[in-house]
C-alpha cells in the first residue's frame, strides 16, 4: 500500500471539510461549548455538593469525550464516503492506480485525525477548567490522571474507529448524510446509556471498567473492519452502491 496515494485523498477530503460550516461547527464550536459549560457547572456545584459526588460527575463528564469523537467521526465519515457516493466521484477515483486499501486508507485517515486532534485540544481546556475551579475544593489537582489518560489515548481513538468503520457499511446502503449520521447514532446507543449511571454515580468510571468498554469497542471495530473491507471493494462499490 503506497501511503503517499492515501495521503493524496486525505488533503483532498480536508479541503472539503474546510467548505463545509455544518461540520466546522460540529468539529470546532460543539466540542468547545461542552469544554467550557462543564467545568462551569462543576464551579457551581462545588459549594453544595459533596467532593465524591463532584469526582463522579467529572469522571462522567470525561466519558462525554469518548461520545463526542463518535459523533464527530460518524459526521466526519458520512461526507467523506457518502459524499463522495451520491456525487458519484468515487467511481472516478478507483479508476486510478489507488487500490482500495489506499482509497479506505485515506478516508479513515481523513475522518479520524481532526475529531481525535479536536478532542484532544478540548479535553486539554477542560482540564485546566475543572482543576482552576475545584482545586479549592479537592486540596489537589484533579489534573492529569490516569483515568482521563486510558479515556484520550484508549477509548476516544477506539470510538472514532468504530464510528469511521460503521459509517464505510452504511454508507453502501444509503443515499443520505442525515439518514447514515443517525443510523450511526443508533448503533453507539449503548455506550452512550453509560452516561446516565455515571452521572448518578450508579457506575464507576475506574481503569477496570473503561478496560472492559475498551476491550468491547475493540471487538467490534476488529469484526466492522473485516466487514468494510469487503464493502469497500472496487466492484461492489460500481456494481452495488447504487
Amino acid at each position: 500500500m503506497n501511503l503517499s496515494k492515501s495521503w493524496v485523498i486525505t488533503n483532498k477530503d480536508f479541503s472539503i471539510f474546510m467548505k463545509k460550516k455544518r461540520i466546522l461547527y460540529t468539529l470546532i464550536i460543539l466540542p468547545l461549548i461542552f469544554s467550557i459549560l462543564l467545568p462551569l457547572s462543576i464551579r457551581s456545584l462545588t459549594t453544595v455538593t459533596s467532593a465524591n459526588d463532584l469526582i463522579a460527575l467529572i469522571n462522567a463528564f470525561s466519558y462525554f469525550y469518548i461520545i463526542l469523537v463518535y459523533i464527530q467521526s460518524t459526521t466526519l465519515a458520512s461526507y467523506s464516503i457518502l459524499g463522495e457516493k451520491i456525487e458519484q466521484s468515487l467511481e472516478p477515483l478507483l479508476a486510478t492506480p489507488t487500490t482500495e486499501s489506499e482509497l479506505l486508507f485515506g478516508k479513515t485517515l481523513a475522518s479520524f485525525i481532526p475529531a481525535v486532534a479536536i478532542i484532544y485540544a478540548n479535553s486539554l481546556i477542560f482540564m485546566i477548567l475543572i482543576d482552576l475551579f475545584t482545586t479549592n475544593t479537592f486540596g489537589y489537582l484533579f489534573y492529569p490522571n490516569w483515568t482521563m489518560v486510558f479515556i484520550l489515548l484508549v477509548v476516544v481513538p477506539l470510538s472514532s474507529i468504530f464510528s469511521i468503520q460503521l459509517n464505510v457499511i452504511i454508507s453502501s446502503r444509503v443515499n443520505d448524510v442525515r439518514t447514515a449520521n443517525q443510523l450511526g447514532f443508533l448503533m453507539f446507543l449503548p455506550f452512550m446509556g453509560l452516561y446516565i449511571p455515571l452521572v448518578t454515580n450508579s457506575l464507576s468510571l475506574n481503569i477496570t471498567n473503561l478496560t472492559i468498554i475498551s476491550i468491547i469497542i475493540l471487538l467490534i471495530d476488529i469484526t466492522l473492519f473485516y466487514i468494510s473491507k469487503s464493502t469497500f471493494s472496487r466492484d461492489k462499490i460500481l456494481t452495488m452502491w447504487k
